[in-house]
């Protein structure tokens, strides 16, 4: 790749980042970070905390603050785990229409940047990138903390195809 194109590339990917923080900034004031805590325990409800640090990228302290910032607001509940010291995380009803409003913007904006055909052309080449990203269950996780589970099935995904 020549330094023209991979600065093409590059900026493609800080503008659709932009664009994708600031539909989440329309749909939760928590940010970022909160809206993957709030699309990963869509997709895996019963998460614990520690695997959802994981996900996040941040420490099992800062994990656990969000966790009470997002319980305060009604959007996630704690509940008991496998084992008495564990705690499973759970979307109440208003979380799971906040986690969904989430990946519905997300997609809004992807529709609305690229047509039909360049969708299409570009989740080919995004397919064997995210293949080649995904070098680790933990790096696996972190890249589809946002993910539409629905629309790319497990089975499907060509990242969890890299680490299965």
């Amino acid at each position: 790749m020549d330094d023209r194109s991979a600065n093409l590339v590059s900026a493609l990917v800080v503008g659709l980042a932009d664009e994708l923080e600031e539909a989440t900034r329309r749909v939760t004031a928590h940010g970022a970070t909160a809206a993957s805590a709030l699309a990963t325990i869509l997709a895996v409800p019963g998460e614990h905390v520690d695997a959802l640090s994981k996900v996040l990228g941040i420490t099992g302290s800062g994990t656990v603050r969000l966790v009470d910032r997002l319980a305060a607001e009604g959007l996630v509940e704690r509940r008991p785990g496998r084992d008495r010291r564990s705690v499973s995380l759970w979307l109440t009803e208003r979380g799971a229409e906040t986690a969904e409003a989430i990946v519905a913007e997300r997609r809004a904006v992807l529709r609305g940047a690229l047509t039909g055909e360049q969708g299409h052309a570009l989740a080919e080449l995004a397919e064997q990138v995210l293949g080649a990203l995904a070098v680790s269950r933990e790096r696996a996780d972190r890249i589809c903390r946002l993910c539409d589970y629905t629309a790319c099935p497990q089975d499907r995904c060509p990242v969890e195809r890299s680490v299965s």
